[in-house]
């Protein structure tokens, strides 16, 4: 069945102010179902604000969120956590917890208050750990890992999840290139829709369907790669020149910056 309009998640006209300051301004979007979609702006532009909003984790002064038409504000909590999953930029615990611990708390949402694991739950789990490489971690203290392999095992936990919308905000930190090339080709191949913080213009002209850039709160430019990722929008976003040729794979844009001077 082909999705209406209200499926999914879509933010309308939201805005949020801090500390007296405007953060988001007016922000609209509704990611295509199934797609990725990538958030692209510089820092300050209001991208990790608009993805907490998004996630329900901060209430937007102005506008709403809906997840199928219907206000976050007014779902549970536990219905939330179980149609979409965040994965922050900066995941810390104190806690003493393995790497198959912390990727258990993923399936939380989907199981009865002080009721212990059962099969589907344990099989989500082990998914998640082969899909992001970490199966022979499982049993390691989340204190030992890598900053790398910290973010690995957030995107398992998210992914242990098995939402709907997933919510990345820059995934990719800390990971050498091997593993960012794997990560956004492992968020681009899942059945969800997917927002993806980025900073790296070729990764995300690689790996999203759609880009949508932000500056000073606001959504200045969206849609394919190709119609969003030019010369002129980088020096305008990020003040800096740049060239893009359409030698990226499949004819996706391809960025090479040019020295300031």
């Amino acid at each position: 069945m082909t999705p209406t309009p209200a499926q999914g998640l879509r933010a309308d006209r939201v805005g949020r102010e801090a500390g007296g300051r405007l953060i988001l301004d007016g922000v609209t979007i509704c990611p295509p179902p199934g797609s990725t979609v990538g958030l692209l702006g510089p820092n300050g532009s209001g991208k990790s604000t608009l993805l907490r909003v998004l996630a329900g984790l901060l209430v937007p002064d102005t506008g709403v969120v809906t997840l199928d038409g219907d206000p976050l504000a007014d779902l549970g909590r536990r219905t939330v956590a179980r149609r979409l999953a965040v994965v922050d930029q900066h995941a810390v615990t104190q806690a003493d917890l393995s790497v198959l611990e912390v990727v258990r708390l993923g399936r939380i949402p989907h199981r009865r208050a002080w009721s212990t694991p059962d099969r589907t739950d344990e099989d989500a789990v082990a998914e998640a750990l082969r899909r992001t490489g970490l199966t022979d971690r499982a049993g390691q203290s989340w204190h030992t890992l890598s900053g790398g392999e910290r973010q690995r095992a957030q995107v398992a936990r998210a992914l242990a999840q098995q939402p709907r919308e997933l919510l990345l905000d820059e995934p990719t930190n800390h990971l050498d290139i091997q593993h960012q090339l794997d990560l956004l080709a492992l968020v681009a191949g899942l059945p969800v829709t997917s927002v993806v913080a980025l900073h790296d213009l070729n990764l995300a002209a690689m790996f999203c369907d759609r880009i949508i850039v932000m500056k000073a709160g606001r959504v200045i430019a969206g849609g394919a790669p190709a119609e969003v990722i030019t010369g002129d929008l980088i020096e305008d976003v990020y003040g800096v020149r740049a060239i893009v040729t359409p030698d990226g794979p499949d004819g996706r844009p391809s960025v090479r910056f040019l020295p300031r001077g």
